[in-house]
């Protein structure tokens, strides 16, 4: 029950915002009483900690697995791309915005995932690219990975992004697209555009 609870409150938290999500809301969609929620969470701030950590960790997984593959640099950005597509369509923008602003704790949990795990695994990917001739040797792994986090940010962050007109998703997939064809080799292009190709579910950037 705590990880349906958790699920739902994901889905609901990033469609609708965290603070027009009610436990009245979560309770009655799941078809539970409210103390069946606060069997296991606290309060509302609890289950926005609880639920946020369980996102982030479950992408932190999946990519880690995937790295740890004989290969897995083109898989990796593969499924970060399709991830980014499926966890950005629905996002609402409120919802960083809220989250700055009304549960610093969950936003410090955001700022540890950033720089603690996002960071290392991009930088890691970058080193195994390079030794499997993906991408460019002579480019600076740690430069670019704290390069990388800060334009993933940098959309959240901007006002020119949170009226609605262009989608964060296609910005975010756009600056990702604009990031790998800097640091591609020939090679590393060529397969990534091959992957792709072969992946219907995903689109050829």
């Amino acid at each position: 029950m705590r990880d349906k609870i958790l699920d739902h409150a994901i889905e609901q938290f990033t469609r609708f915002g965290v603070r027009s999500v009610t436990m009245d809301d979560i309770a009655r969609n799941l078809g539970i009483s409210k103390k069946t929620i606060y069997q296991d969470f606290t309060d509302k701030k609890d289950l926005v900690n609880s639920a946020f950590r369980k996102m982030l960790s479950q992408d932190h997984q999946h990519l880690s697995a995937m790295l740890d593959g004989e290969d897995g640099v083109i898989e990796n950005l593969l499924y970060t791309s399709q991830a980014m597509r499926e966890r950005m369509t629905d996002l609402n923008p409120m919802v960083i915005i809220e989250i700055q602003k009304y549960y610093p704790e969950t936003w410090g949990i955001f700022q540890d995932f950033k720089e603690n795990v996002i960071r290392r695994d991009i930088f890691n990917v970058l080193e195994k690219g390079k030794k499997l001739g993906y991408f460019r040797p002579e480019i600076d792994s740690d430069i670019l990975s704290r390069i990388r986090v800060n334009q993933i940010n940098s959309v959240f962050e901007s006002q020119e992004f949170r009226d609605g007109t262009i989608k964060i998703v296609d910005v975010q997939l756009e600056m990702m697209d604009h990031f790998l064809h800097g640091i591609f080799t020939e090679k590393g292009r060529e397969a990534y555009k091959s992957k792709k190709e072969n992946n219907p579910t995903d689109r050829v950037l």
